[in-house]
């Protein structure tokens, strides 16, 4: 049984939006032409707090911003139409998050941890880009790696629950700098609910693995990678 994500209605986070564009309004363009996107996020954007557990923005808003995490960790997510939730992705510090190709999100975002995130509107980097070749070049990169992560993330899913695993370990040890210690910030129950697994698969393959000597969990968050190529040699 899928625990329930804490949804927060938070009926201050669009008023305060809608505070910040007059900042980013008076803000000198003319400084960041050249620059590139993310000095230009630095520029023309603002920086909210989200405490654990906040929503940043929920499916079907307008999707008139764009977010980069400064610090922290947040997850987008579905509800399905049993209850089930779906988390599409996990984003860490440096990430960019809320790029769509329609008008509204298609998911739903919000913060594992406390978490800063950087916000500029969508339509000023558009019309950045419009000018800077280089912010488009970078635009469009961003954009393609989103795409590669949904379609790594398709044929994920049709993997067993062992490769699932390993897939997900190896893609966090990437990104996660620490070598092979691994700090997650998101739960077991993220975990699942990203792989599509159960929370007691998880935690089975977790322990079957520790037990083959690929990885060791020192605790429920912490976990070291003791044999990459093993865990590689899983994923196919």
């Amino acid at each position: 049984m899928h625990a329930q994500p804490a949804i927060h209605t938070d009926a201050n986070r669009r008023s305060t939006l809608r505070s910040v564009a007059p900042v980013l309004r008076r803000l000198r363009t003319d400084r960041i032409d050249t620059e590139p996107l993310d000095q230009s996020m630095q520029l023309m954007g603002a920086t909210m707090s989200y405490p654990r557990n906040t929503e940043i923005f929920g499916e079907n808003e307008p999707s008139d911003y764009l977010y980069k995490v400064v610090s922290g960790s947040v997850r987008t997510y579905k509800i399905l139409t049993d209850g089930r939730r779906q988390v599409g992705g996990f984003y860490l510090p440096g990430d960019i998050f809320g790029l769509e190709f329609a008008d509204e999100h298609t998911l739903s975002a919000e913060a594992i941890t406390d978490t800063k995130v950087l916000v500029v509107k969508r339509s000023t980097i558009n019309a950045l880009a419009g000018r800077d070749a280089s912010i488009a070049s970078e635009l469009f990169a961003l954009t393609g790696r989103e795409l590669k992560r949904v379609q790594d993330r398709i044929l994920l899913l049709v993997k067993s629950a062992q490769e699932r695993v390993a897939s997900f370990l190896l893609e966090m040890a990437e990104r996660v700098s620490g070598g092979n210690s691994i700090e997650l910030p998101m739960s077991r129950q993220d975990i699942a609910d990203y792989l599509g697994l159960t929370i007691e698969t998880v935690s089975r393959t977790l322990t079957s693995l520790e037990g083959a000597a690929a990885i060791e969990v020192p605790t429920s968050r912490r976990i070291v990678l003791r044999n990459r190529g093993a865990l590689a040699r899983m994923n196919g």
